[in-house]
């Protein structure tokens, strides 16, 4: 067995799952697992950049691309996890109403400040405040985190009212209240998935270790994270 730990880099949506299935990882089969974790957008130009690593984790639109341009092994895809959007505001602020399409709305309308991320779940959001035809009168309002920086600390530094992200990436903060997901009915899920680095990677053992993370022991972890399995 090689003595190089494996390196694994995600966006921060799947940080800590990646934490701990690679700690499981490790218990399971003795290898070690570094990860890194960064905003998907950063990471994914990173790698693109030339970056080695072993394994990449990104939305699959993301991985579909750094394996169109080369920079991911082609046929290595492994979707992961499926991940909705859900509602956070500050501990102590009052609760709006988010139990439909209409009250998320409403409660956007209200909202001084708002917050989500630049990844995918922030590109559905403008698509869907355009939509609703409010895209004009709230993007003012918008605050936009800086890289790495997850939207619940903007929530609890009270630099956002209202907040959107990846319910993994809201559950565990400190300072904020999370609401609940969005609506089904405007609800919208990201399939967060590996693929193999294709330079400088140990592309066998890479491939172990995504296997692993998609064997059925790992369900509980990923849903415990608020997270589901993709398939």
């Amino acid at each position: 067995m090689s003595t190089r730990p494996l390196k694994l880099i995600s966006s921060m949506a799947a940080r800590e799952l990646l934490r701990e299935l690679s700690d499981q990882y490790q218990t399971a089969t003795g290898e070690t697992v570094v990860t890194e974790a960064a905003g998907g957008v950063d990471v994914a130009k990173r790698i693109a950049a030339g970056e080695t690593a072993d394994v990449v984790v990104l939305s699959d639109t993301a991985i579909d691309k750094l394996i169109t341009d080369g920079k991911v092994l082609s046929g290595s895809r492994t979707d992961l996890v499926k991940s909705g959007v859900a509602i956070a505001v500050h501990e102590s602020a009052p609760l709006p109403d988010i139990g439909s399409e209409d009250a998320v709305k409403q409660a956007v309308l209200a909202a001084r400040t708002l917050s989500f991320s630049t990844g995918p779940s922030g590109v559905y959001l403008e698509k869907l405040f355009a939509r609703w035809g409010i895209l004009d009168v709230v993007k003012p309002r918008i605050v936009v985190p800086p890289p790495g920086i997850p939207v619940g600390a903007l929530v609890a530094r009270g630099e956002a009212e209202l907040g959107f992200q990846q319910l993994s990436e809201l559950m565990n903060l400190a300072g904020i209240t999370v609401l609940g997901p969005l609506p089904p009915a405007i609800q919208t899920l990201t399939v967060f998935a590996g693929g193999i680095v294709a330079e400088g990677s140990d592309a066998t053992r890479a491939r172990a270790l995504l296997d692993f993370m998609n064997t059925p022991d790992t369900v509980a972890t990923k849903q415990r994270q608020g997270m589901e399995p993709a398939a």
